[in-house]
């Protein structure tokens, strides 16, 4: 079977202290899975991998199933391979050389948001913060940084996403090195 190379997205761990994993610890755990070329990224749960040719679904249920296993805890895992996460960056619709990286973001779902859904946000009143819709994903303008973001607060809740839904959220740096990290050269 032909080998593909994905990244996963850990949702929620080492952050603030909590839900520690260590990145040697998560190298060694997707090693253990069979994948090949494991290479993490920061500390917040980004690791590419070479494995056979796979739905993005399986692949994230395995991962998500062998930490809760070693962790005993659940984590929310999204994998994706490297044409989405190139066409993530490509199809921006805002113009990333002029904004910082830190005001870009990119919300990672498992699920195609609903329009119907995001029409409960009132946009004109979170100005100038912005959002547009992606394919699996919604970028999210913000001039002041994600830290006090009130779009952001609201996009990532399960009344506009869906109850179940896993939603992740990265900054422009992280979206560009997911790309990088998963070429396959």
């Amino acid at each position: 079977m032909d080998m593909k190379r994905y990244a996963a997205l850990l949702r929620g761990i080492n952050v603030a202290g909590h839900r520690r994993v260590a990145m040697t610890e998560l190298r060694a755990l997707l090693e253990r899975l069979g994948y090949q070329r494991v290479v993490t990224y920061l500390q917040s749960g980004q690791v590419a991998f070479d494995a056979e040719d796979c739905p993005d679904d399986v692949l994230a249920a395995r991962i998500s199933q062998a930490l809760a296993d070693e962790y005993d805890s659940i984590v929310d895992v999204i994998v994706r391979d490297h044409d989405y996460f190139d066409a993530v960056v490509s199809h921006c619709p805002f113009p990333a050389g002029e904004y910082a990286p830190r005001q870009l973001h990119v919300i990672y779902c498992s699920a195609q948001p609903d329009p119907a859904r995001l029409d409960q946000i009132d946009a004109a009143a979170l100005l100038p913060e912005r959002f547009a819709v992606g394919d699996h994903a919604i970028y999210c303008l913000l001039p002041g940084g994600i830290g006090r973001s009130k779009l952001a607060a609201q996009l990532v809740q399960p009344r506009v996403l869906g109850a179940n839904t896993v939603a992740t959220v990265r900054n422009w740096n992280t979206v560009t090195k997911l790309a990088a990290m998963t070429d396959e050269e």
